[in-house]
């Protein structure tokens, strides 16, 4: 298992820590999402590296913007 952490720009309430979770959630091997609503960090685990791109087009779906 691979740990990885995000800073995502635009969260501002339960619902965008929602929809964050269910997006990145659905990306091939995760098996945990845990999103920090006050500091903006998402951390996943997954079965192997994911690539940033996956991650950044997932958040991107989700309605915000993948800064770290």
């Amino acid at each position: 298992m691979t740990e990885a952490t995000y800073t995502v720009e635009g969260m501002t309430c339960a619902h965008c820590v929602g929809a964050v979770r269910e997006e990145v959630g659905e990306l091939a091997g995760v098996r945990e999402v845990d999103v920090d609503l006050a500091s903006g960090v998402v951390k996943v685990v997954s079965e192997q590296p994911l690539a940033v791109d996956a991650v950044s087009a997932a958040v991107t779906e989700a309605g915000y913007r993948l800064v770290a």
